[in-house]
């Protein structure tokens, strides 16, 4: 007869997902996507882009830039990290991340920026 076989965790689950921030070039805001998203937006607020990545934040910000699975809007405009907007979230569990993605869209949405991403 055969045993099931099962697996046993000995430590917590590493936590190494993490949301992040955006921030997106002036001439995103032409962008009629970006405008129609945001019909609130605050105009001295930018636009920026929020997603969530199981990579390290900035290696997922080149591979944005160099054009591997990567946003159009982020590959057209992204400029750099926001890291204030969201080091203090990082890192979480998949589960937390994906919520939390739409969490923090919502809430910098909220504040006036023009926000794209954050599905």
């Amino acid at each position: 007869m055969r045993r099931k076989r099962t697996r046993l965790r000995l430590s917590k689950p590493e936590f190494h997902h993490n949301v992040y921030v955006v921030l997106l070039s002036k001439a995103a805001l032409k962008d009629l996507s970006i405008l129609r998203r945001n019909p609130a937006r605050d105009p001295s607020k930018p636009a920026i882009y929020v997603g969530m990545t199981g990579l390290p934040v900035d290696h997922r910000f080149e591979n944005h830039k160099n054009g591997y699975k990567s946003a159009r809007l982020v590959g057209k405009y992204g400029v750099r990290l926001l890291p204030e907007l969201f080091e203090y979230l990082n890192p979480m569990p998949y589960e937390h991340a994906v919520q939390m993605e739409k969490d923090l869209a919502e809430d910098l949405r909220a504040q006036g920026y023009a926000v794209c991403g954050g599905t």
